[in-house]
């Protein structure tokens, strides 16, 4: 009878412990990764564009060197030279490069940056009728046009294009490299079909100068000379339509130093030196190829 009875405790005992819960660990359930797609501030995408500028510039002290002088231009004043707008050059593609023109290609090395080199043509015309203080030694004879003669101190004189000129007017080409920030602002309609958004940088770059000089009755023309160096800022807004196409408008303001312009075709040692500041506006158009696949897959993800 004990012996029955202890059985039957044990088994009660028994089934408690059956009907109690020992905790354990918990699952971790893995949720997809959202599929990412593709916008023009993602890393991956390549862009290009093409557009045309106007340029203002800052007055600068000029000088002129060659065999015989050695003169200073004080406060000389320039501007550009933008060509009137007509289908037969704007349109023209053996005429594409001769208004003032931006060309640009970049690629995003990561999220919202980008690095790009770019060809900023750029046209210097010194002003007719300028207005400066004439500083430094012209040998007697050397200019029977103008008449300027012997060593001058800050003297005012008013030029005449007609007997002294000084322009690059086939090209201040300003050949930058650019590091540059993109965020995109928004996106609307049907797959995003248009966004909106900012673009802000700074470049660094060579001049390369191709020079018309006009000086003691001589002219030279179209004479070509890695000049100098120039520095800038960059900002524009970027407006995106059906993720590959987009028109840019942008601002530009820098420093450039024309340390050695050449100014006549036999003469290595004849030159022209100067540093001013440029603003600059422009309107471009492009392209943007998104040319990483996202999640390792090349057909999956949806522009």
């Amino acid at each position: 009878m004990r012996f029955f009875f202890l059985l039957l405790m044990i088994g009660i005992y028994g089934g408690g412990i059956s009907q109690k819960k020992f905790p354990g660990k918990k699952r971790k359930i893995k949720l997809p990764k959202p599929i990412k797609t593709k916008h023009s501030a993602a890393k991956g995408t390549l862009f290009a564009y093409w557009g045309y500028n106007r340029t203002a510039y800052s007055k600068s002290n000029i000088t002129f060197v060659g065999p015989g002088y050695s003169f200073k231009m004080k406060g000389a004043r320039a501007h550009d030279n933008q060509s009137p707008f007509s289908f037969k050059t704007y349109f023209n593609l053996a005429k594409l490069s001769v208004p003032q023109f931006n060309a640009r290609i970049g690629y995003n090395f990561k999220n919202h940056w980008a690095v790009s080199l770019g060809y900023d043509h750029l046209k210097y015309i010194f002003a007719d009728k300028n207005n400066v203080l004439l500083s430094g030694n012209i040998t007697p004879g050397i200019d029977n046009v103008t008449g300027w003669s012997g060593v001058y101190n800050q003297a005012p004189i008013i030029t005449d294009r007609n007997t002294f000129h000084y322009e690059n007017s086939n090209g201040l080409n300003y050949i930058r490299l650019q590091f540059s920030r993109i965020d995109q602002l928004f996106s609307l309609g049907v797959n995003k079909w248009f966004a909106l958004s900012t673009t802000a940088g700074a470049g660094t770059g060579v001049l390369l100068s191709i020079s018309d000089f006009d000086f003691a009755g001589k002219k030279d023309t179209q004479i070509t000379s890695l000049s100098g160096v120039g520095i800038s800022t960059h900002a524009g807004f970027r407006l995106e339509f059906f993720k590959h196409f987009f028109i840019q408008p942008n601002v530009s303001a820098g420093f450039m130093y024309q340390s050695r312009a050449r100014t006549r075709k036999e003469d290595i040692g004849a030159y022209a030196t100067h540093h001013f500041g440029y603003l600059e506006a422009n309107l471009t158009f492009g392209g943007l190829f998104y040319i990483k696949p996202v999640n390792g897959c090349d057909k999956c993800p949806q522009w």
